[in-house]
């Protein structure tokens, strides 16, 4: 049994290999890609303890920026 979960296991492995090392699909999911990256724009936004957060000051770490309102 262990050899048969083991073998499994490399199959998969060896067939998501060539997909893995191709790339993201771009086109496939209509985006388009830019090379090289492009900068953030400045951004400064208050922080929920009222503190300002600038962009630059994270320079270095992965930064997500969300954009939520009702209307």
């Amino acid at each position: 049994m262990k050899t048969v979960v083991a073998t499994s296991l490399l199959l998969a492995a060896l067939l998501a290999t060539p997909a893995v090392a191709a790339g993201p699909d771009f086109a496939g999911i209509q985006v388009q890609s830019y090379d090289p990256p492009k900068a953030a724009p400045p951004l400064a936004l208050p922080s929920l303890d009222g503190k300002t957060v600038r962009l630059e000051d994270l320079k270095g770490k992965v930064v997500m920026v969300v954009f939520w309102a009702t209307w």
